[in-house]
């Protein structure tokens, strides 16, 4: 079978890295894809001239794909999933009126509140001056919340008043994010230890996908402007057994049975953000779709081929699907670019990729890369995912830091404490 992943950056060249090693897979098309990318076998990226849903679906139905994978939040808050079924074309994610969970954080909110799934108190404003109101009456600390997609970035936790009204004013008044922040939210500062939990879908039967945990901030220690993600390592030991049981039945299954009862049944990856504080999660975002760095630390763990999940989620009969991970932990770091997630610059040439990838259990995932004169050059803020698995946590995170050791392009910024939470709960 033939399929065509949409998107260019580490998630994209992870799903492409794991769809390749399908039996039943020949070909991958990456659109547009990246350096990486271009480099793995049965891949090929193709750049089309017109990349709106059309074009996309005139080139699916031109190469014969079989199945089309969404990398993506906005083409599917866009409603590409609609565009496709009406042409009876396969495709894998939520269509528009379940992608609204991660493209409205009002509506999750007040989807979260209707049906008693634990999270945060919060309050929507479509008036900056009315959201400074209740910022005075309720104080501070507090989170100021675009409504809409940020890449990530729409999120401001606020310590005194003045950050807060001028996130406030950051979002509604300068635009810093264009539209997504014709809205907002104040929203309850939750406190503890925040992880990430993914489950495949079909609309009623959830299979989960091993914890993990992100980090978002920019420097070490949690320090500094939150980024689209500096890193993840999975699993997340914050994530109990007993936790994970919690999590599942009031939060995953929940939020699933909630959008069906909504009228808007969820077919897809479900990535619920969240915080755990004695013991207790809390969502703190719903995302309609793999996460990114995660999905660099959560595919390489899984031992059943990709695509026959992915088409059971499609199809609805994702409970007759064998779900199974392995047992060693994965830790990625990102390198990025100098000034991320500020300004920073491009086509840096990158060395020591192949003298990386040579190390065991350890895979160098592409993001914001391209491919020039065969020389691989940097293409974005977030340029690569070094993944290495390990026999413990501690292997794991030794053998990702080995490789970018050996990797180098100017200005390369990257933490060097991701997983640093896991050690100190195996102390």
């Amino acid at each position: 079978m033939k399929v065509a992943v949409i998107g260019k950056g580490g998630r994209e060249h992870t799903l492409v890295w794991k769809i390749a090693q399908s039996k039943d897979v020949e070909k991958v098309y990456c659109l547009p894809g990246n350096a990486g990318t271009a480099r793995t076998e049965k891949a090929e990226n193709v750049s089309l001239g017109d990349d709106s849903f059309k074009g996309i679906a005139d080139f699916v139905k031109e190469k014969q794909v079989d199945l089309t994978v969404v990398g993506p939040e906005d083409p599917l808050v866009d409603g590409i999933v609609d565009h496709f079924q009406k042409q009876g074309l396969n495709i894998f994610g939520p269509d528009k009126k379940a992608a609204i969970i991660e493209g409205s954080k009002i509506f999750a909110r007040k989807l979260l509140q209707k049906y008693g799934i634990p999270s945060a108190e919060f309050k929507a404003f479509e008036d900056a001056e009315k959201a400074k109101e209740y910022l005075h009456e309720k104080g501070v600390p507090i989170v100021v919340k675009a409504d809409g997609l940020a890449a990530g970035k729409g999120v401001i936790i606020c310590d005194t008043k003045q950050e807060a009204e001028q996130a406030i004013d950051k979002i509604m008044v300068e635009k810093a994010f264009g539209d997504a922040g014709n809205k907002l939210i104040l929203e309850e500062k939750l406190v503890g230890e925040e992880a990430s939990y993914l489950v495949f879908t079909d609309g009623e039967t959830i299979k989960p996908m091993v914890s993990s945990q992100d980090h978002k901030p920019i420097y070490d220690g949690d320090k500094g402007q939150n980024t689209g993600g500096m890193g993840a390592y999975s699993p997340a030991p914050v994530v109990t057994e007993e936790l994970e049981k919690d999590i599942l039945e009031t939060i995953m299954q929940a939020a699933v049975d909630a959008m069906r009862k909504d009228g808007r049944p969820y077919k897809g990856v479900l990535y619920g953000g969240l915080m755990i504080s004695d013991g207790k999660p809390k969502v703190l975002e719903f995302n309609c779709r793999f996460g990114d760095p995660e999905t660099q630390a959560l595919l390489p763990r899984l031992d059943s081929d990709l695509v026959p999940i992915l088409q059971s989620c499609i199809d609805g009969n994702l409970g007759e699907q064998e779900v199974n991970w392995s047992s060693k932990p994965a830790c990625c770091v990102v390198m990025a670019s100098g000034g991320y997630p500020g300004s920073y610059e491009k086509g840096k040439e990158i060395s020591g990729l192949e003298e990386a990838a040579k190390l065991p259990d350890t895979i160098v995932f592409h993001a914001g890369t391209k491919l020039e004169d065969s020389k691989v050059l940097t293409n974005g803020g977030r340029v690569l995912g070094v993944t290495a698995l390990g026999n413990s946590i501690k292997e794991s995170i030794e053998n990702a830091y080995k490789a970018v050791e050996k990797i180098s392009f100017e200005k390369a910024h990257y933490r060097k404490d991701i997983g640093q939470k896991a050690l100190d709960r195996s102390l």
